[in-house]
Protein backbone atom coordinates (compact mmCIF):
# COMPACT_ATOMS: atom_id res chain seq x y z
CA UNK A 1 0.00 0.00 0.00
CA UNK A 2 1.57 3.25 -1.14
CA UNK A 3 -1.21 5.60 0.01
CA UNK A 4 -1.11 6.72 3.65
CA UNK A 5 -4.80 7.65 3.42
CA UNK A 6 -5.65 3.99 2.82
CA UNK A 7 -3.66 2.99 5.89
CA UNK A 8 -5.44 5.66 7.94
CA UNK A 9 -8.79 4.32 6.74
CA UNK A 10 -7.93 0.75 7.73
CA UNK A 11 -6.76 1.94 11.14
CA UNK A 12 -9.93 4.00 11.65
CA UNK A 13 -12.20 1.06 10.72
CA UNK A 14 -10.27 -1.22 13.09
CA UNK A 15 -10.60 1.29 15.93
CA UNK A 16 -14.24 2.21 15.45
CA UNK A 17 -15.49 -1.19 14.35
CA UNK A 18 -17.67 0.25 11.61
CA UNK A 19 -17.32 2.06 8.32
CA UNK A 20 -19.68 4.80 9.47
CA UNK A 21 -17.62 5.51 12.58
CA UNK A 22 -14.38 5.47 10.59
CA UNK A 23 -15.76 7.90 8.02
CA UNK A 24 -16.88 10.28 10.77
CA UNK A 25 -13.47 10.21 12.47
CA UNK A 26 -11.70 10.95 9.18
CA UNK A 27 -14.12 13.66 8.07
CA UNK A 28 -15.21 11.87 4.88
CA UNK A 29 -18.58 10.54 3.80
CA UNK A 30 -19.61 6.91 4.05
CA UNK A 31 -19.63 6.27 0.31
CA UNK A 32 -16.05 7.55 -0.05
CA UNK A 33 -14.87 5.30 2.77
CA UNK A 34 -16.72 2.33 1.25
CA UNK A 35 -15.21 2.91 -2.18
CA UNK A 36 -11.67 3.41 -0.86
CA UNK A 37 -11.76 0.30 1.33
CA UNK A 38 -13.08 -1.86 -1.49
CA UNK A 39 -10.44 -0.46 -3.85
CA UNK A 40 -7.65 -1.18 -1.33
CA UNK A 41 -8.83 -4.76 -0.86
CA UNK A 42 -9.03 -5.15 -4.64
CA UNK A 43 -5.45 -3.95 -5.15
CA UNK A 44 -4.15 -6.19 -2.39
CA UNK A 45 -6.25 -9.19 -3.39
CA UNK A 46 -7.16 -9.88 0.24
CA UNK A 47 -10.12 -9.23 2.53
CA UNK A 48 -9.18 -6.80 5.33
CA UNK A 49 -12.49 -6.88 7.23
CA UNK A 50 -15.37 -9.27 7.64
CA UNK A 51 -18.69 -7.46 7.18
CA UNK A 52 -21.09 -8.58 9.92
CA UNK A 53 -24.89 -8.44 9.57
CA UNK A 54 -25.21 -5.80 12.31
CA UNK A 55 -23.07 -3.34 10.34
CA UNK A 56 -19.89 -3.98 12.30
CA UNK A 57 -16.55 -4.60 10.62
CA UNK A 58 -14.26 -7.27 12.13
CA UNK A 59 -10.61 -7.14 11.07
CA UNK A 60 -9.11 -10.22 9.47
CA UNK A 61 -5.51 -11.29 10.16
CA UNK A 62 -4.40 -9.10 7.24
CA UNK A 63 -6.51 -6.20 8.51
CA UNK A 64 -5.02 -6.50 11.99
CA UNK A 65 -1.50 -6.56 10.57
CA UNK A 66 -2.16 -3.49 8.44
CA UNK A 67 -3.78 -1.60 11.33
CA UNK A 68 -0.76 -2.33 13.55
CA UNK A 69 1.58 -0.94 10.91
CA UNK A 70 -0.62 2.11 10.38
CA UNK A 71 -0.66 2.77 14.13
CA UNK A 72 3.15 2.68 14.29
CA UNK A 73 3.37 5.14 11.38
CA UNK A 74 0.76 7.36 13.04
CA UNK A 75 2.70 7.30 16.31
CA UNK A 76 5.95 8.29 14.60
CA UNK A 77 4.40 11.08 12.53
CA UNK A 78 2.53 12.42 15.56
CA UNK A 79 5.77 12.46 17.57
CA UNK A 80 7.52 14.33 14.77
CA UNK A 81 4.62 16.76 14.55
CA UNK A 82 4.74 17.40 18.31
CA UNK A 83 8.53 17.83 18.26
CA UNK A 84 8.31 20.48 15.55
CA UNK A 85 5.33 22.21 17.15
CA UNK A 86 7.03 22.14 20.55
CA UNK A 87 9.66 24.59 19.30
CA UNK A 88 7.13 27.04 17.89
CA UNK A 89 7.47 30.37 19.71
CA UNK A 90 4.90 32.26 17.64
CA UNK A 91 1.64 33.51 19.11
CA UNK A 92 -0.15 32.77 15.86
CA UNK A 93 -1.73 29.75 14.22
CA UNK A 94 -4.37 27.21 15.17
CA UNK A 95 -5.03 25.77 18.62
CA UNK A 96 -7.23 22.69 18.85
CA UNK A 97 -9.09 22.42 22.16
CA UNK A 98 -11.50 19.78 23.43
CA UNK A 99 -14.04 20.30 26.19
CA UNK A 100 -17.24 18.75 27.52
CA UNK A 101 -20.54 20.21 26.33
CA UNK A 102 -21.50 21.61 29.74
CA UNK A 103 -18.19 23.39 30.31
CA UNK A 104 -18.28 24.91 26.83
CA UNK A 105 -21.91 25.98 27.29
CA UNK A 106 -21.55 27.59 30.71
CA UNK A 107 -18.01 28.87 31.37
CA UNK A 108 -15.29 28.12 28.87
CA UNK A 109 -16.48 30.25 25.96
CA UNK A 110 -16.19 33.49 27.93
CA UNK A 111 -12.56 32.71 28.71
CA UNK A 112 -11.96 31.79 25.07
CA UNK A 113 -13.24 35.25 24.12
CA UNK A 114 -10.79 36.92 26.51
CA UNK A 115 -7.98 34.78 25.12
CA UNK A 116 -8.86 35.87 21.58
CA UNK A 117 -8.80 39.52 22.61
CA UNK A 118 -5.33 39.10 24.06
CA UNK A 119 -3.99 36.91 21.23
CA UNK A 120 -5.93 37.70 18.03
CA UNK A 121 -3.41 35.80 15.90
CA UNK A 122 -4.42 32.47 17.42
CA UNK A 123 -7.48 30.67 16.05
CA UNK A 124 -9.26 28.34 18.48
CA UNK A 125 -10.84 25.20 17.02
CA UNK A 126 -13.08 23.72 19.71
CA UNK A 127 -14.22 20.10 19.67
CA UNK A 128 -17.14 19.65 22.05
CA UNK A 129 -16.92 16.00 22.96
CA UNK A 130 -17.47 14.12 26.19
CA UNK A 131 -15.08 11.40 25.06
CA UNK A 132 -11.41 11.53 26.06
CA UNK A 133 -9.65 12.49 22.82
CA UNK A 134 -6.05 11.42 22.29
CA UNK A 135 -3.49 14.18 22.76
CA UNK A 136 -0.72 11.82 21.66
CA UNK A 137 -2.34 11.42 18.24
CA UNK A 138 -2.96 15.20 18.06
CA UNK A 139 -6.75 14.79 18.05
CA UNK A 140 -6.46 17.94 20.17
CA UNK A 141 -3.65 20.15 21.46
CA UNK A 142 -5.29 20.95 24.80
CA UNK A 143 -8.01 19.17 26.75
CA UNK A 144 -10.22 20.48 29.54
CA UNK A 145 -11.02 17.22 31.29
CA UNK A 146 -13.24 16.38 34.29
CA UNK A 147 -10.70 13.83 35.57
CA UNK A 148 -7.03 13.52 36.47
CA UNK A 149 -5.05 12.37 33.38
CA UNK A 150 -3.60 8.87 33.62
CA UNK A 151 -1.30 8.87 30.60
CA UNK A 152 2.35 9.35 31.53
CA UNK A 153 3.23 11.49 28.51
CA UNK A 154 0.80 14.29 29.39
CA UNK A 155 1.36 17.55 31.24
CA UNK A 156 -1.33 19.49 33.07
CA UNK A 157 -2.62 20.95 36.27
CA UNK A 158 -5.76 20.73 38.35
CA UNK A 159 -7.98 23.80 38.11
CA UNK A 160 -10.84 23.01 40.49
CA UNK A 161 -13.03 20.41 42.16
CA UNK A 162 -16.34 19.85 40.36
CA UNK A 163 -19.36 19.29 42.61
CA UNK A 164 -22.63 17.68 41.48
CA UNK A 165 -26.10 17.52 42.97
CA UNK A 166 -29.75 17.11 41.93
CA UNK A 167 -31.81 19.98 40.48
CA UNK A 168 -35.39 20.60 39.48
CA UNK A 169 -37.72 23.37 38.37
CA UNK A 170 -39.22 25.34 41.31
CA UNK A 171 -42.86 24.28 40.61
CA UNK A 172 -41.85 20.61 40.67
CA UNK A 173 -39.86 20.97 43.90
CA UNK A 174 -42.71 22.89 45.58
CA UNK A 175 -44.83 19.73 45.60
CA UNK A 176 -42.82 18.06 48.34
CA UNK A 177 -40.60 18.79 51.33
CA UNK A 178 -36.90 19.57 50.69
CA UNK A 179 -34.75 16.46 50.30
CA UNK A 180 -31.72 15.87 52.47
CA UNK A 181 -30.46 12.49 51.24
CA UNK A 182 -29.86 11.15 47.70
CA UNK A 183 -31.98 8.08 48.50
CA UNK A 184 -35.03 10.35 48.51
CA UNK A 185 -34.68 10.71 44.75
CA UNK A 186 -35.80 7.10 44.31
CA UNK A 187 -39.51 7.94 44.00
CA UNK A 188 -39.12 11.20 42.05
CA UNK A 189 -39.55 11.63 38.26
CA UNK A 190 -35.98 11.49 36.98
CA UNK A 191 -34.16 12.69 33.89
CA UNK A 192 -31.08 10.70 32.94
CA UNK A 193 -28.81 9.32 30.28
CA UNK A 194 -29.77 6.90 27.56
CA UNK A 195 -30.15 3.33 28.78
CA UNK A 196 -26.93 2.24 27.03
CA UNK A 197 -24.80 5.07 28.50
CA UNK A 198 -22.59 2.89 30.67
CA UNK A 199 -19.40 4.24 32.19
CA UNK A 200 -20.77 7.70 33.05
CA UNK A 201 -20.20 8.03 36.83
CA UNK A 202 -23.30 10.11 37.56
CA UNK A 203 -25.48 7.80 35.46
CA UNK A 204 -24.14 4.63 37.09
CA UNK A 205 -24.49 6.14 40.56
CA UNK A 206 -28.10 7.21 39.98
CA UNK A 207 -29.11 3.90 38.39
CA UNK A 208 -27.90 2.04 41.47
CA UNK A 209 -30.91 3.10 43.56
CA UNK A 210 -33.48 4.75 41.27
CA UNK A 211 -36.27 2.46 40.15
CA UNK A 212 -36.56 1.80 36.39
CA UNK A 213 -40.12 3.16 36.57
CA UNK A 214 -38.84 6.53 37.88
CA UNK A 215 -37.26 7.50 34.57
CA UNK A 216 -39.46 9.96 32.68
CA UNK A 217 -36.92 11.31 30.17
CA UNK A 218 -33.54 10.15 28.82
CA UNK A 219 -30.96 11.85 26.62
CA UNK A 220 -27.33 11.29 25.68
CA UNK A 221 -26.72 15.07 26.04
CA UNK A 222 -26.32 16.62 29.48
CA UNK A 223 -27.21 20.02 28.02
CA UNK A 224 -30.48 18.56 26.76
CA UNK A 225 -31.13 17.04 30.21
CA UNK A 226 -30.49 20.50 31.67
CA UNK A 227 -33.07 22.03 29.31
CA UNK A 228 -35.58 19.24 30.06
CA UNK A 229 -35.23 19.91 33.80
CA UNK A 230 -35.81 23.65 33.23
CA UNK A 231 -39.00 22.70 31.37
CA UNK A 232 -40.23 20.86 34.47
CA UNK A 233 -40.06 17.32 33.08
CA UNK A 234 -38.22 15.90 36.10
CA UNK A 235 -35.19 16.11 38.36
CA UNK A 236 -31.67 15.86 36.99
CA UNK A 237 -28.10 15.44 38.19
CA UNK A 238 -25.92 18.36 37.10
CA UNK A 239 -22.51 19.84 37.87
CA UNK A 240 -23.13 22.76 40.23
CA UNK A 241 -21.52 25.30 37.90
CA UNK A 242 -24.31 24.54 35.43
CA UNK A 243 -27.25 24.00 37.77
CA UNK A 244 -26.51 27.01 39.97
CA UNK A 245 -26.21 29.33 36.97
CA UNK A 246 -29.92 29.64 36.20
CA UNK A 247 -32.93 30.93 38.13
CA UNK A 248 -35.07 28.29 36.36
CA UNK A 249 -33.62 25.53 38.55
CA UNK A 250 -33.21 24.97 42.28
CA UNK A 251 -31.25 22.36 44.14
CA UNK A 252 -33.37 19.34 45.00
CA UNK A 253 -30.64 18.27 47.44
CA UNK A 254 -29.10 21.26 49.17
CA UNK A 255 -25.50 20.05 49.36
CA UNK A 256 -23.21 18.50 46.73
CA UNK A 257 -23.17 14.70 46.58
CA UNK A 258 -19.72 13.50 47.74
CA UNK A 259 -19.71 10.37 45.56
CA UNK A 260 -19.99 12.50 42.42
CA UNK A 261 -17.16 14.95 43.13
CA UNK A 262 -14.80 15.26 40.16
CA UNK A 263 -11.73 17.33 39.22
CA UNK A 264 -11.24 19.79 36.35
CA UNK A 265 -7.83 19.55 34.66
CA UNK A 266 -6.19 21.43 31.80
CA UNK A 267 -3.94 19.03 29.90
CA UNK A 268 -1.57 18.98 26.93
CA UNK A 269 1.11 16.63 25.66
CA UNK A 270 4.50 17.01 27.33
CA UNK A 271 6.13 17.68 23.96
CA UNK A 272 3.90 20.74 23.46
CA UNK A 273 4.07 22.35 26.90
CA UNK A 274 6.64 24.98 25.83
CA UNK A 275 4.83 25.97 22.65
CA UNK A 276 3.93 29.66 22.86
CA UNK A 277 0.27 29.10 21.99
CA UNK A 278 -0.07 26.38 24.63
CA UNK A 279 1.59 28.44 27.36
CA UNK A 280 -0.61 31.44 26.56
CA UNK A 281 -3.76 29.30 26.72
CA UNK A 282 -2.73 27.81 30.06
CA UNK A 283 -2.08 31.30 31.42
CA UNK A 284 -5.28 32.96 30.22
CA UNK A 285 -7.94 30.24 30.08
CA UNK A 286 -6.44 27.94 32.71
CA UNK A 287 -5.97 30.73 35.25
CA UNK A 288 -9.39 32.18 34.40
CA UNK A 289 -11.19 28.90 35.06
CA UNK A 290 -9.15 28.31 38.23
CA UNK A 291 -10.33 31.68 39.54
CA UNK A 292 -13.89 30.28 39.50
CA UNK A 293 -13.09 27.43 41.89
CA UNK A 294 -15.91 28.37 44.25
CA UNK A 295 -18.52 28.08 41.47
CA UNK A 296 -17.15 24.70 40.39
CA UNK A 297 -17.14 23.47 43.98
CA UNK A 298 -20.81 24.37 44.46
CA UNK A 299 -20.21 27.11 46.98
CA UNK A 300 -22.66 29.56 45.32
CA UNK A 301 -26.07 27.85 45.26
CA UNK A 302 -29.16 29.70 44.15
CA UNK A 303 -31.19 31.15 47.00
CA UNK A 304 -33.92 28.71 48.01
Amino acid sequence: MDDWNDLRLVLAVARRGSLTGAAQSLGINHSTAFRRLNAAEGRLGVRLFERLPNGLYLATAAGDRMAETAERIETETAALDREIAGHDHRLTGQLRVTSSDTLAHRLATGHFARFRQMHPGIVIELTVDNRVLSLSRREADIALRPARPKEGDLFGRKLADIAWTAYGAPPLLARRAPMKKPAELADMPMIGWSADAGGIPASDWLASFVSPTAWVYRSNSLINQFMAAKAGIGLVLLPCYLGDSTSDLRRAIATPIPELMRELWIVTHSDLRRTARIRAFFDVVGDGLAAERALFAGEHPQAS
